[in-house]
């Protein structure tokens, strides 16, 4: 039997979970979250950006998601290597000399980024969601467990991949369910303008579309 989906908006997974749960009485607490780079992988390369975006709540039932995309968490960091691919940089537009002087440190900033999200998600178990998550997880949770004081909030595993749901809800290959597949309704009203909070609040759009669509099933008699 299909599960039904109830919406609800502008609730926190707190308060979720003080009026609906699921029969093990768990909850996920949704992040979109999106990171600009200076190059393809963690390590050599270096986080300059990212933003995480409160996206939303689901117990089993209830998805909830937000009337606004308001509780942000945004961050330009220190590079951590003296490599850089300049494609990148033409990409996300950012200073990389500057972030030399002005960046935060990968410490500071992730340890503050764990503490935000698990503000956010109070009992909830928090969940990183991203379009395509292996890109945006990869480098945060790297980060997160190479510089954060208490490592990641998201554990080793609770992520969440948009282009998978759409690939299944569509009936489509993977390959095949990249951005510019999105149909017209799922499609966000925020730019991705590859400035990461910009990006992580187009991401929690479509992530909550998504979410909610029945999906495209083909009928047999």
């Amino acid at each position: 039997m299909a599960t039904t989906f109830h919406d609800k908006t502008n609730r926190s997974p707190s308060e979720l979970q003080d009026h609906t749960r699921s029969p093990n009485g768990k909850v996920d607490a949704y992040f979109s979250a999106d990171v600009e780079t200076d190059g393809p992988i963690p390590g050599p390369f270096s986080i300059l950006s990212f933003a995480i975006v409160y996206a939303g709540s689901f117990d089993g039932c209830t998805f909830s998601r937000p009337d606004h995309y308001d509780q942000v968490f945004y961050r330009e960091l220190r590079p951590i290597s003296e490599t850089f691919e300049p494609e990148a940089l033409r990409v996300n537009g950012l200073d990389r000399n500057g972030l030399w002087v002005v960046g935060e440190s990968p410490e500071k900033a992730m340890s503050e980024a764990d503490h935000w999200v698990k503000v956010i998600a109070g009992a909830a178990s928090p969940v990183l969601v991203a379009y395509p998550l292996s890109f945006d997880w990869t480098w945060l949770y790297w980060y997160f467990i190479r510089f954060s004081t208490h490592g990641s909030p998201f554990e080793y595993s609770r992520c969440f991949d948009i282009k998978t749901a759409l690939a299944v809800k569509a009936g489509i290959p993977i390959s095949e369910a990249g951005r510019s597949r999105i149909e017209p309704s799922l499609r966000p009203t925020h730019a991705h303008t590859h400035h990461a909070i910009d990006d992580a609040i187009a991401q929690a759009e479509i992530f909550a579309n998504l979410f909610q669509w029945t999906g495209r099933h083909e009928r047999t008699d």
